[in-house]
């Protein structure tokens, strides 16, 4: 079976990018602040705000798209080098 990359690309991008968001979000709330810390060291302008959790959103959205894209890319080229054994 073969993976539409450019839907999973897209699909993984926004997962990534609305749980960033809610992390951010619920962590303003005082649970999981340690979490929005660490991530905190990558995404640039992520923090526990309405803010720092829409800046969150766009990091996550480009990092799950592009390791949706990998995961997928070398699904396919995997599967079919299986396909032809």
């Amino acid at each position: 079976m073969k993976l539409n990359v450019r839907a999973f690309t897209i699909a993984t991008g926004i997962t990534w990018g609305l749980f960033m968001l809610f992390l951010a979000w619920i962590s303003s709330f005082g649970w999981g602040i340690r979490d929005v810390s660490v991530i905190a060291g990558l995404y640039l302008g992520y923090t526990p705000t309405f803010l720092g959790g829409v800046i969150g959103a766009i990091w996550g959205f480009i990092d799950g798209a592009i390791g949706g894209f990998i995961f997928s890319y070398f699904y396919n080229l995997l599967a079919a080098k299986h396909k032809k054994k």
